[in-house]
């Protein structure tokens, strides 16, 4: 993290909750401008009502935001490609749609090349002011459609891909991604055996991967914070070339939490340092978002059933003392805490 600017406290983060969940800080309301506002004439809700999520789903609320902060950003001129995945399924069963904007279903694993000639064919026609996003889950991400990604990331394409990372592959029935963290159950990796669960050591970073190709921008986000997620969304659409966000998105069935739980989930991933936050410019580390108070990696372990084979009659204490040491890995290594 050396020979570089660091902010402390990210420009979109000013704002110190004192009363979780609510407007005020102390006892002052919030100004309209500082809240994350749910609906309102300005906002293009590009993702509408009527599609078919589970109640709960992190993907849901981090696309709708998300896209919703591109479509301003652009004054509407917004085309999105989309990957086959829950997102796709979820917001399009035919001949219904939920969008509300120019939008491509691709196969699982081509999302990129469909918005990289996208991006091709709007520049061919001189249409600079129309924008290109490409979405998809962790598996059509860093699994079927890592290949595609590199390339769009290689001839820095002009092109935001946003990555909304539920950890499996959860519409076709929970299996195992490479974004699957360490030790958590699913139907691939089976809470059986003498390490039971996901392999430690597997998998792939694909934040840190892309920092790799020292693209213009990448950045990561949950939806514990709305307001964070917006930003970097609108940061990114001042770039031209490939960007790249993941956002860390919870999914109650998957993860077998309760679907009041998806933000709790989000915002302990974050304060635990499992999920960091952090934003980078051409493979440097530019602002990172500080843990405020930091809490056990078992607080956020213990609501999802994906890892209560660790908490049986006899915990597994060295499991347990791994998965805190990758975390506090995480801290170390992007100076999380104050």
């Amino acid at each position: 993290m050396s020979n570089r600017t660091e902010r402390t406290i990210m420009e979109q983060s000013l704002v110190k909750f004192y009363q979780t969940g609510t407007f005020t800080v102390g006892n002052r309301l919030l100004a309209p401008e500082q809240r994350s506002v749910q609906s309102g004439a300005a906002r293009s809700n590009s993702l509408n009502s009527g599609h078919r999520a589970c109640q709960g789903c992190g993907e849901a609320l981090g696309a709708r935001y998300a896209i919703d902060a591109a479509m301003a950003a652009t004054n509407g001129q917004l085309i999105a490609a989309n990957a086959t995945g829950c997102l796709e399924v979820f917001s399009t069963p035919y001949p219904e749609t939920s969008w509300q904007m120019p939008w491509i279903h691709s196969l699982f694993g081509n999302t990129a090349a469909v918005a990289t000639g996208i991006a091709a064919a709007m520049k061919a026609k001189g249409r600079t002011e129309v924008r290109v996003v490409a979405q998809g889950g962790d598996g059509g991400t860093t699994d079927i459609g890592f290949g595609c990604l590199s390339g769009m990331f290689e001839r820095n394409d002009d092109v935001l891909y946003i990555c909304y990372d539920n950890e499996a592959y959860m519409n076709t029935g929970v299996q195992r991604s490479s974004a699957t963290p360490p030790a958590a159950r699913t139907a691939t990796t089976m809470a059986v055996g003498e390490h039971p669960g996901n392999e430690f050591g597997q998998g792939k970073n694909v934040p840190q991967i892309a920092m790799a190709h020292e693209i213009p921008y990448v950045a990561t986000a949950t939806v514990a914070d709305l307001h964070d997620l917006e930003y970097k969304v609108t940061r990114a659409m001042s770039f031209r070339g490939a960007r790249y966000i993941h956002i860390f998105v919870p999914c109650p069935l998957g993860w077998g939490a309760a679907s009041h739980d998806t933000i709790k989930l989000s915002r302990l991933a974050v304060e635990s340092g499992v999920f960091p936050v952090f934003e980078a410019e051409r493979g440097e580390v530019t602002g990172v978002l500080k843990i405020r108070h930091q809490v056990p990696v078992e607080d956020y372990l213990k609501p999802q059933k994906r890892f209560a084979h660790l908490f049986g009659k006899k915990p597994d204490v060295a499991t347990l003392a791994r998965l805190q040491a990758r975390a506090d890995r995480n801290i170390r290594r992007f100076g999380l805490l104050t």
